[in-house]
């Protein structure tokens, strides 16, 4: 789905649809009551507050890095929207995109990926694998896994939008309900809105950077993710001339029309098409001949802050 824009101002129907927010607000909170699966080691939860994306899979693919880079063992807990296989391991000799969702197989690229709704279920699955940790893509509203360490991440250009709760405004639950189980925050880019003064919680930042290499290009740049803008604005970053874009919805299937059509934008404007890791995933392997593939890097202010945080539930590790 694309974000509607009355999300971003607080505006007549956004009033009018608050006390279906309130009643969404109070769905969740009754549902992260229920009791969830304690594992016999330490789970992070990399969440966010709001729909759509904020850059959380960057931030779980960091996060695995370095616990490989610790000598862990870790294994990814992915719902895996858009697959169409039940809650299992990733296989990357098998699976796609169609089987197994787009952001699965980036994770599984980096780490054994377990994708299911059940969190609890695929933590035990990875558990009797002989994951030593867990991260979780996303979950910050699932109940079903107890976690030991939660960040809540935070796009600093989207920002909370009207601040209303679905349906009146992009937040799945209230922002101070959510910091309130998170013991940081990862705020994203430039803090455009002010919500790093709203949390109450330690604020970890970090921002986006492409390889250096695209300076000087001249690409068409086209995405399916929940802020397409945050791609296209991490190229003029780079130093490449974005000759034009194409922003589709979050883990949108590239029809042959709609990808020809791409192509054929692309070299209208003399440009080369480009897309991100996670698109790329979605198209055919035909497809993906014809494009370059971007990978956004996450670049902390201040690595070491991350360190002692992850320091503080892998050194109590159950």
């Amino acid at each position: 789905m694309r974000e509607p824009a009355f999300w971003r101002t607080d505006g007549a129907l956004a009033r009018l649809l608050a006390p279906l927010g309130r009643l969404y607000a109070w769905e969740t909170a009754r549902r992260l009551r229920r009791p969830g699966w304690r594992a016999p080691v330490p789970v992070i939860c990399i969440g966010n507050a709001s729909a759509g994306g904020t850059g959380k899979t960057t931030v779980v693919l960091d996060i695995a890095a370095r616990l490989l880079a610790r000598h862990h063992s870790p294994a990814l807990l992915t719902r895996g929207y858009g697959g169409s296989a039940g809650q299992r391991r990733i296989d990357l000799a098998h699976d796609t995109a169609r089987t197994a969702g787009d952001e699965p197989m980036l994770l599984a690229a980096v780490a054994p990926t377990f994708a299911g709704a059940d969190r609890g279920l695929t933590a035990r699955m990875a558990v009797d694998w002989g994951a030593d940790c867990l991260v979780m893509d996303d979950g910050l509203q699932n109940p079903s896994l107890e976690k030991d360490l939660s960040l809540l991440v935070i796009d600093g250009a989207a920002g909370i939008g009207n601040g209303r709760v679905i349906p009146a405004g992009p937040l799945r639950e209230p922002l101070a309900a959510a910091a309130a189980r998170c013991q940081a925050a990862v705020l994203i880019g430039a803090d455009d809105h002010g919500v790093a003064g709203m949390l109450g919680i330690p604020v970890l930042r970090a921002h986006l950077e492409s390889p250096p290499d695209l300076a000087g290009q001249r690409v068409f740049a086209f995405a399916g993710i929940g802020r397409p803008e945050k791609f296209f604005a991490t190229l003029r970053a780079a130093g490449a001339e974005v000759a034009g874009t194409r922003g589709f919805a979050d883990h949108h299937g590239f029809s042959e029309r709609e990808f020809a059509a791409v192509l054929a934008e692309a070299a209208r404007l003399d440009a080369a098409p480009i897309t991100t890791p996670k698109d790329a995933a979605r198209l055919t392997p035909a497809q993906r001949a014809h494009v370059l593939v971007a990978p956004v890097l996450l670049v902390w202010d201040d690595p070491a802050a991350l360190e002692l945080v992850l320091d503080s539930v892998l050194k109590a590790a159950r």
